[in-house]
């Protein structure tokens, strides 16, 4: 076959790698073109853009300026290892330590030296806690470069390490000595402070007696109401409150009865001490609180904590329990007035042993101290069933309180060969009593057995919870929490939903809602139940 023409031969097909280098040359042009156009656009909006951080930078410092700044947290910038606070504080505890050493070597003048910087420190240290701001390098560098040379310069002495570690122990052993006298000391003042009355009740009570000499009429209402059907009456609901504080008192029996759906029925058998007595049972007679009826008598006239009944009176009669109890007294005064001392306020705590021969008659009580205020109804309470138990309470074995070995010492042979140190506590200051168990189980011979074993303060030193677990030991019905939340006498941070739910709250611990000590987040729950409109109480409390 003979062959086309050139001018009519088909064109040659384009090779592949034709295509390939034409898409890689538009690539890189576009690739140049794109470059240089970014490039021009940067130089030209460039002087634009930091102006616009310049500016923005420049607000940013002057709204940080408008802003206060929180105050130094010192104790923040002491932990903080890095700050020249921490720094200097540690190089004026070293030289702390030191300025020991050199007393003790009588070298005087290296300690007047380390005592003169340390002060220094100490106050560069409130100047800047006073002025909210940090040490700075300038402030710190000379009390801390002179501080190391001093401690250098002791050292290089004749303070070696060892003699160092030998003195800074026994100084250790001594500061934890003190520390704990000084501990035991608070506690001692704490409780001082709990029990102490404060000047506007005591106003109060001396207004309220002064009522009741002025008015004859006072002493005859109170004989008359000694015999009323009904305080014995076992169809009503019986309280017992054992106080000498008038207006605690009055708090809780406003609040129980205010709270109640039928406060007619409420009958409280209250008992004081014999400064108290004239001015608690004016107050109750000049006062209706809701209908109910309010028996007041003295733990004089009751004759329980006599020397022949009571080991607790049998206790006082001895010279070195009376020493114990009443330091400080006058060395003429006669055994039977230290018994009957008001100041021993313990006296009426221990009544709680003795309700069945207060109350011979009745069968059932609630006890109430006087730090609790009630929020709920209390009557169900005396529908609880007990199983035979004498009381019911709330355990607090899962709170902050603990077991029985937190409150008993165990190494006596014969409370470990009775009880259970792991045994749950419970709480005194809403209980139900069941009197008739009470007497069956014979409780108060309990508390009296325990009493005589512990003369010598050995198995508990003080209080009425040790005895009172010792005494209900296998006789007590749990109850359930919500009837008694206590902790607002020491704890801050209860939980706002229990304190709601409970039916009765109490103050237990030294900050008693009377004392201006007390936690200011609770207080309302008290002053709630005190009618500031009172004349009285205007003139004593309000002023």
């Amino acid at each position: 076959m003979r062959r086309r023409a050139p001018e009519f031969r088909r064109p040659a097909r384009r090779r592949l790698s034709y295509w390939i280098c034409l898409l890689i040359g538009i690539s890189i042009a576009a690739g140049l073109v794109l470059f240089l156009f970014q490039h021009h656009h940067q130089d030209r909006f460039e002087p634009l853009l930091r102006g616009f951080f310049v500016c923005f930078i420049q607000e940013k410092v002057v709204a940080d300026e408008e802003i206060p700044r929180e105050s130094l947290n010192l104790t923040q910038e002491l932990l903080s290892s890095g700050s020249y606070a921490r720094q200097l504080a540690d190089q004026m505890t070293l030289a702390k330590a030191y300025v020991v050493i050199a007393k003790e070597h009588h070298d005087f003048q290296l300690a007047w030296e380390l005592s003169s910087h340390i002060r220094n420190g100490q106050r560069l240290l409130s100047q800047a806690a006073v002025r909210g701001k940090s040490i700075t390098l300038e402030e710190a560098h000379p009390v801390v470069s002179r501080l190391a040379q001093l401690i250098y310069k002791a050292q290089d002495f004749h303070y070696d390490i060892s003699t160092t570690i030998t003195t800074l122990k026994s100084h250790t052993l001594a500061l934890e000595e003190r520390a704990n006298a000084a501990s035991a000391q608070s506690a001692e003042f704490g409780q001082l402070a709990a029990e102490t009355i404060p000047k506007s009740l005591h106003c109060f009570n001396i207004k309220l007696t002064e009522e009741w000499f002025r008015n004859s009429s006072l002493m005859k209402l109170s004989e008359e109401g000694r015999n009323l059907p009904r305080l014995v009456d076992n169809n009503l609901y019986h309280f017992c409150i054992f106080s000498d504080n008038v207006m605690a008192t009055s708090v809780v029996v406003n609040s129980t009865t205010s709270n109640a759906d039928h406060p007619q029925q409420l009958v409280f058998h209250v008992v004081t001490d014999e400064v108290n007595y004239r001015a608690m049972t004016t107050w109750f007679l000049r006062n209706d609180f809701s209908g109910c009826t309010v028996e007041v008598r003295s733990i004089e006239e009751l004759n329980l904590l006599n020397t022949s009944f009571s080991p607790l009176g049998r206790q006082l009669m001895l010279a070195e329990t009376r020493a114990y109890h009443f330091a400080g007294s006058s060395q003429d005064q006669n055994a039977e007035s230290r018994l009957k001392d008001t100041n021993f306020a313990s006296l009426l705590n221990h009544l709680r042993f003795y309700i069945p021969q207060i109350q011979p008659l009745l069968e059932k009580v609630v006890f109430l101290d006087d730090d609790v205020v009630v929020q709920k109804d209390l009557t169900p309470l005396f529908s609880v069933e007990l199983h035979g138990n004498v009381v019911g309470a709330v355990e607090t074995c899962l709170e902050a309180f603990h077991r029985f070995y937190k409150y008993i010492n165990f190494s006596n042979p014969v409370v470990s060969s009775k009880f259970d140190p792991q045994a749950c506590g419970w709480a005194f200051g809403m209980n139900i009593f069941d009197l008739i168990a009470w007497k069956k189980a014979n409780v108060t011979g309990k508390y009296h057995y325990w009493q005589e074993q512990n003369a010598d303060k050995m198995i508990w030193k003080r209080g009425t919870l040790a005895p009172g677990l010792l005494a209900f030991y296998g006789l007590m019905e749990p109850l359930d929490r919500r009837w008694h939340v206590l902790g607002l006498g020491y704890d801050p941070e209860i939980d706002d939903r229990l304190i709601e739910s409970a039916a009765v709250v109490h103050f237990n611990g030294n900050m008693k809602p009377w004392l201006k000590s007390s936690i200011s987040r609770y207080k309302n729950l008290w002053e709630r139940y005190i009618d500031f409109s009172h004349p009285l109480i205007k003139d004593c409390i309000m002023h």
